[in-house]
């Protein structure tokens, strides 16, 4: 079998029907050599050879009658010097770095190391041993699929709820998924998983990575994995591991199928990326691809030691953007996730590195800068996780058009307020109207703010109001790693518990969070599982743990039904009142000084409009906020008004029951407004946190007792 000269572009392996273009970028190589094994399972390349047409710094050739499914890798040649950033070691299999489908995962190995393990020397000497047996391998893919009418579903921001999962922990353990399909691409699509998405509200799930993965070698010889996935070795290939499949590529067609059964239910599929970084590591980390094909061109090393690695990441490497070839890398993956996959977005992690073009953040880098103008990428949704290690890395609110953002500002606000911190009114008030003070001056608008109360990263729900501390010890980092944090929400007790006042305490905070999160604008995301209860036990950093600690109990108990009953009813009440779906700011602008009538209007319990020295008080924890349908001025698709209810939502985070006066449809009215219809509606009771009241209808003036740590929400009913 010989080399015809082939194409330089597309990179990777390109299946025409007749033969496969093989094409590989490599600035500082000497020669390229592909490796053509037998199966997946082969200890040995069966053929080995030396792609030797070279254009535009690409490697390239061309080999007839290759099918897919044929097993491949790389040996890439030339200098071993370390302290130059080169790193080449022909000793070692290498991924295609535009590998569409990896279909081995690495076993560990001292051979999949380009120097010598134990060296006193460390990394500068070239190890020789062959990887060929331990390294990953990939496969060549026929990109065919019937797709039959799938479509996007293209939910506008404004009416999107974002559910973050893990494909493999969603399903493991629900006893309704067909055995075969837990823990899968097809599971996460299977009929009783789409039902429970669609039931609670959910418009798009955001999946933790699916990309294919290293598991780090220190938790592997402990018994643990990287569960997460945010140690990326192929950009292009979904995880083998959530497949049903093990034949070579059936996986990525598994891929596909999922998406479009989620399509068919009207549900987008968004996915967690890491382009900041690989999994290769740090200078002593494995060789597995972009180190040993181009480690200088792939990787920021640092300009005064270039055996070193810039890294703002704690993984111990960052992808080096400056470099055009990896800015193509990163662009080619995004576009074959969208065109050939069929995802509808993205949430990038740690972005603010992706930014980085020296060593500040820059919101007009390249990066951003391809983005803008790129006609398939800039469609799609796009979500940065705003912050990286490095310094200056926290960016919350300085993300260009296009982008939307996990607030870390509104969970934390949050957070405080329902903890009893003074002095929160205001921000809170800020984060629950969309956060302006981060979105307004970038013309962004209320749904740049992905809000989000919990993520896979940190406590779940359930554990938020029952552990004070992290319990990471099973991570086996004697309790060091995942951030400290100090809940104290002075239930007395930490952990599980038998005493039924406390356990309805921790429900209730819990229905608080969910209110506060469903009820305010900008994008709702819950933290799969938080619905149900989940607990990790107390760990708020289960990266490690591919096990019950991190997978979801489907086994309910009469609490967690009725608490999922109340999530229901929550998202309910978001998509039937379009005021929560306003595409603009909540301003509080007085739009008719005889009504009084505004978009929105912050009361006191007496009913009476939040004056300066209310929102200075630091002891204030109880308010009002009217919202008022009418007002959201505000035009559909079709050119006719959108009109909402009207709802009144009273907060008492004080750890004591406050009294509230209901107030009128127009509590600012003036003297001559005419209040004689005020007869004809009441305050219909919707819900409410503490769970000691079933809906009532309640007319103005009415003295509503509003529990100690809870929420009340009422519409404006007409009496019957």
């Amino acid at each position: 079998m010989g080399f015809l000269p082939g194409e330089s572009y597309p990179l990777g392996a390109t299946w025409d029907g007749l033969g496969v273009n093989f094409a590989i970028f490599s600035e500082h190589a000497t020669k390229v050599e592909l490796c053509l094994f037998d199966s997946p399972e082969a200890q040995h390349e069966s053929q080995r050879l030396t792609l030797s047409e070279y254009t535009n710094q690409v490697w390239h050739g061309y080999l007839r009658d290759v099918r897919p499914g044929q097993v491949y890798g790389y040996r890439v040649h030339g200098p071993y010097d370390p302290r130059a950033g080169l790193r080449f070691n022909p000793n070692k299999i290498l991924l295609d770095p535009y590998a569409k489908a990896i279909v081995r995962t690495l076993s560990w190995h001292d051979s999949l190391f380009g120097y010598q393990v134990g060296s006193q020397n460390e990394d500068l000497i070239l190890d020789t041993q062959d990887s060929a047996a331990y390294a990953p391998l990939c496969a060549v893919i026929d990109p065919a699929f019937t797709w039959g009418d799938d479509n996007p579903p293209k939910t506008p921001w404004h009416q999107t709820v974002i559910y973050e999962a893990h494909v493999k922990g969603m399903t493991i353990k629900h006893s309704d998924v067909p055995e075969a399909m837990r823990g899968t691409y097809a599971g996460l699509a299977s009929e009783p998983v789409v039902k429970h998405l669609k039931s609670i509200g959910i418009t798009a799930i955001e999946l933790m990575p699916i990309h294919h993965r290293v598991d780090n070698r220190f938790l592997v010889d402990h018994g643990l994995v990287n569960y997460w996935g945010y140690n990326t070795i192929g950009f292009f290939s979904p995880d083998i591991r959530y497949s049903q499949f093990k034949g070579a590529i059936e996986h990525v067609n598994e891929f596909k199928m999922m998406v479009r059964a989620l399509h068919a239910a009207g549900i987008e599929v968004i996915l967690d990326v890491v382009y900041n970084h690989t999994g290769e590591g740090d200078n002593l980390g494995p060789t597995l691809s972009f180190r040993g094909v181009d480690n200088l061109s792939y990787y920021r090393t640092d300009p005064k030691e270039p055996r070193l690695y810039v890294d703002y990441t704690g993984t111990g490497n960052t992808l080096n953007m400056m470099h055009p070839r990896v800015l193509q890398l990163i662009m080619d993956s995004l576009r074959y996730w969208v065109q050939e996959m069929h995802v509808d977005g993205f949430r990038f992690d740690l972005a603010s590195a992706l930014a980085r073009e020296l060593f500040d953040v820059d919101k007009l880098s390249a990066f951003f800068d391809v983005i803008q103008q790129d006609p398939v990428i800039s469609q799609v949704k796009l979500i940065a996780e705003p912050w990286d290690l490095g310094q200056g890395g926290y960016q919350v609110g300085n993300f260009p058009v296009l982008w939307t953002e996990w607030n870390g500002k509104f969970r934390d606000t949050n957070r405080r307020f329902w903890r009893g911190d003074p002095g929160l009114v205001g921000e809170l008030a800020t984060r629950y109207t969309g956060s302006s003070d981060l979105y307004e001056h970038t013309g962004r608008s209320p749904y740049a703010s992905i809000n989000f109360i919990t993520c896979h990263d940190g406590f779940t729900l359930a554990d938020l109001v029952s552990y004070n501390t992290k319990h990471n010890e099973a991570n086996l980092e004697n309790n060091h790693d995942g951030e400290s944090h100090n809940n104290s929400f002075n239930f007395g007790v930490e952990g599980p518990t038998t005493d039924e006042k406390i356990n309805n305490l921790r429900l209730q905070q819990r229905r608080n969070f969910l209110a506060c999160l469903l009820l305010s604008h900008g994008v709702p995301m819950i933290s799969g599982g938080d619905e149900l209860g989940r607990t990790q036990q107390g760990n708020n950093n289960a990266y490690c743990q591919d096990n019950q600690i991190s997978w979801y109990n489907w086994d309910l108990t009469e609490e967690s039904v009725k608490f999922l009953d109340f999530v229901r009813k929550l998202t309910h009440i978001r998509k039937s009142n379009p005021i929560f779906q306003r595409r603009g700011f909540l301003e509080g602008k007085m739009l008719d000084p005889v009504s009084g009538s505004k978009d929105l209007v912050w009361l006191s319990p007496l009913a009476n409009e939040l004056t300066q020295d209310d929102w200075t008080n630091p002891q204030l924890r109880s308010f009002a906020i009217l919202l008022d349908g009418d007002c959201i001025n505000e035009i559909d698709k079709d050119g006719h008004q959108v009109v909402g209810g009207t709802l009144l939502i009273l907060s008492n985070a004080a750890l004591e029951d406050v009294t509230f006066i209901l107030p009128t449809r127009h509590p600012l009215a003036s003297s001559s407004y005419d209040h004689s219809n005020d007869h004809k509606t009441y305050w219909k009771l919707l819900l409410e946190t503490s769970d000691t009241l079933q809906s009532v209808c309640l007319d103005f003036g009415y003295n509503f007792n509003v529990k100690a740590r809870s929420i009340a929400v009422f519409e404006l009913a007409e009496k019957e």
